[in-house]
């Protein structure tokens, strides 16, 4: 049985932290001991990211003190955290895509002999922290742009490991990767934990925080609520603690839609490369249809083929009963057609961050707000206010950089600047990843808002509850192919796994998970 010290190794009291108007931190407290796997939990704007920003060294402090093995610590830098063992894997990757794997984990610092860098040393070290990282299959000399997001999620990892740390920081660090991937990392943070490595963990997703944390600390509104031991209290309770007020989870109900309606969008045979091989299907308005599977069996680039992203599809995509060519996401946005496309990563695909609130919530509609070239500015701000009360959009000011707000909301900046085109078909790629319960259930009820209005919806996601509780019909993708159709009582759990294991409906158990 592991030994757990009493006394904290790292400490904050009253750490404080404002921008301008808004409070980040409000005399916040934090206790990490040795050995432990700790959980910060919280909603998007709970103040759980700064918190481990000014503990790394990302953010000063207005006030509060800091304590480090007994001796108060100031950090001016990360680099000066990373000196004192404090290493932060953030959700947002660090890595220089032209780089070799090798190369980003040891760009800081890397090995080096008569002043030169030692290749080899460097390539065998990453190889070292690569393997430590769970990630021994990742070449160290491949360049990081030709690896998946959650291979790059996991070189980072790798990357933060290489510091030797002696408290290890995960914000949101595995809500890029696949199911097998964190799977692997659970076990890893483990083994470090058990080695004596502090770790502190935040995560929306609730399974992962039982499966890892012995302690959790919940915050609200900057402050410090309860910490406690992992497994003394409910999934409700903590959610709770979590959103201040009573929690009953609930997803929207679904309606019945029997009645016939011709199908707004259809697919024959749609192949791409060897990702996409003969993909079939239709949908109707007010229809959310599901795409099931493991990662990584051609969902998003489906998404991005019917979106005019991709070059050299063949078959055929049919509105409205009609044949036409989607050759970019200008004509795949245009009236005729009317999609919208809500991207997987927020950061690098859906927002331009140093920008305003209003200028990324104007970007897909401007032709809208504009005449004869020329913006009209009562029309855009109409449409800015509109979206901002529809989607409860938190801000300070719609003139705000969106990289300043909470992850959640910026979330809801992706969806509100293409609701503002009032699209009929909307494709979502795994909208909720790295948000809080309470903005992904006003999520699911938009969308189900949006179908009972009409519109048509293929919602991707890697979270089975979300395709259960939203969808009306789920297909299931292996290796580029339909390979099952779910449709109502029919979406379950066990016929998820079962299907995206490209094995019979019924072969998986439904206690285990496991196939008989």
């Amino acid at each position: 049985m592991r030994q757990v010290e009493e006394q904290p190794f790292f400490q904050m009291s009253g750490v404080s932290k404002s921008y301008g108007g808004a409070v980040a931190l409000d005399r916040a407290d934090l206790a990490v001991r040795r050995g432990r796997i700790h959980a910060i939990l919280g909603e998007n704007g709970a103040g759980k990211s700064t918190l481990l920003k000014v503990m790394s060294g990302v953010v000063h402090p207005d006030e509060g003190t800091m304590h480090l093995d007994g001796r108060q610590v100031v950090f001016a830098s990360p680099a000066e955290a990373n000196a004192a063992g404090i290493v932060c894997v953030y959700q947002e990757l660090s890595l220089i895509p032209d780089l070799s794997v090798a190369d980003n984990i040891f760009a800081s610092n890397p090995p080096r002999r008569f002043g030169m860098i030692d290749r080899r040393a460097q390539r065998r070290q990453a190889e070292a922290a690569l393997a430590r990282a769970g990630a021994a299959d990742i070449n160290p000399l491949a360049k990081v742009r030709d690896l998946p997001l959650s291979r790059q999620q996991m070189v980072e990892l790798a990357k933060g490991l290489a510091h030797e740390p002696r408290i290890l920081i995960l914000d949101e660090a595995t809500s890029a990767l696949t199911a097998a991937d964190v799977a692997r990392v659970i076990e890893v943070l483990k083994r470090l934990r058990d080695e004596g490595l502090s770790l502190l963990f935040i995560s929306h997703r609730m399974h992962e925080v039982k499966a890892l944390a012995d302690e959790c600390t919940v915050y609200r509104n900057g402050r410090h609520v309860m910490s406690f031991e992992a497994g003394t209290r409910s999934d409700n309770e903590v959610i709770e603690m979590m959103i201040g007020r009573k929690y009953q989870h609930a997803y929207p109900d679904k309606p019945d839609r029997r009645r016939a309606a011709e199908p707004v969008l259809a697919c024959r045979d749609l192949a791409w490369n060897d990702t996409l091989r003969g993909v079939s299907f239709s949908l109707k308005p007010g229809e959310i249809l599901g795409l099931g599977g493991l990662d990584g069996q051609g969902q998003r680039e489906l998404l991005l083929a019917l979106f005019g992203v991709l070059r050299g599809c063949a078959g055929k995509i049919e509105i409205d009963g009609k044949a036409v060519s989607i050759a970019s996401p200008v004509v795949a946005r245009a009236n005729g057609i009317g999609m919208a496309l809500i991207p997987e990563d927020r950061k690098t695909e859906g927002l331009m961050l140093p920008m305003s609130v209003r200028e990324n919530l104007s970007f897909a509609a401007l032709d809208r707000m504009s005449t004869a070239g020329v913006i009209d500015r009562d029309r855009q701000q109409s449409l800015v206010d509109r979206m901002m009360e529809l989607l409860a959009i938190k801000s300070f000011s719609v003139d705000a950089a969106v990289g300043s707000l909470s992850g959640g909301n910026q979330q809801k900046v992706v969806i509100a600047k293409w609701l503002i085109r009032q699209p009929r078909i909307l494709l979502l790629s795994d909208p909720t990843r790295g948000i809080d319960v309470g903005t992904k259930e006003e999520i699911y009820q938009l969308l189900r808002r949006l179908a009972d209005e009409g519109a048509a919806i293929v919602f991707y996601s890697t979270d089975y509850d979300e395709l259960i509780g939203c969808c009306d019909r789920v297909l299931v993708l292996y290796e580029g192919r339909i390979k099952k159709e779910l449709v109502g009582s029919e979406i379950t759990e066990q016929n998820l796994i079962a299907s995206a294991l490209d094995l019979p409906v019924g072969q998986i158990s439904p206690s285990t998970g496991i196939a008989l």
